[in-house]
């Protein structure tokens, strides 16, 4: 599993009723179903991958976060799970407004764009960032609205979402020491993950 889908699971207690959007190969529903007794299934866009889950007996369904979390009851979930997409989809703020609206809780993981590297690479080059996270060209990258953890906060805030937990954590998966400052945590930061609940 990558450091944030450790970390997502972590979160998740045992036997929750658990929603993954954009849930990949699969990885985090099957570790939540074997060793939490998670009632864990997925949705994702990518129809492969769609295959790929449900090949391997994991209840995965093709769907988009942007236009099919509205078909879903309120309440349906204890935990719904948006690792790595929020800068992918169109719509981030509907798209959470939806998660918590079928879900109790709503975690969230997402690459920080005010990490420094990123904000270095940008000065000194004038042009977008490249990095490990950030791997694919301007022109052809799916990460149409990236944010920082700054800008994920505000948006929290002007929502009123309560945010219960928050990680910055690097790809290597330490977490970071300065967990009492946003602006620091904003600034080295490589990946955050939020635990929100509604207000």
């Amino acid at each position: 599993m990558r450091v944030d889908q450790q970390l997502i699971a972590e979160m998740i207690p045992a036997k929750a009723r658990v929603l993954d959007v954009g849930s990949g190969d699969g990885t985090l529903i099957d570790y939540l179903f074997r060793t939490r007794g998670c009632d864990a299934r997925g949705i994702e866009i990518d129809m492969q991958s769609v295959t790929q889950s449900v090949a391997h007996g994991l209840p995965v369904m093709h769907g988009d976060a942007d236009h099919d979390l509205a078909h879903y009851p309120d309440d349906a979930f204890d935990y719904v799970v948006l690792q790595r997409t929020l800068q992918a989809v169109e719509r981030p703020r509907e798209v959470l407004r939806q998660m918590l609206r079928i879900g109790r809780h709503a975690i969230i993981s997402f690459p920080n764009f005010g990490h420094w590297r990123l904000r270095l690479q940008l000065l000194t080059t004038g042009r977008m960032p490249m990095t490990s996270v950030w791997s694919t060209p301007w022109y052809s990258t799916p990460n149409i609205h990236p944010c920082t953890i700054r800008d994920f906060l505000a948006l929290c805030e002007e929502d009123g979402y309560v945010v219960q937990q928050w990680l910055a954590v690097d790809e290597d998966g330490l977490k970071a020491p300065w967990r009492r400052s946003i602006r620091f945590a904003n600034l080295f930061g490589e990946q955050a993950l939020f635990l929100l609940s509604r207000g």
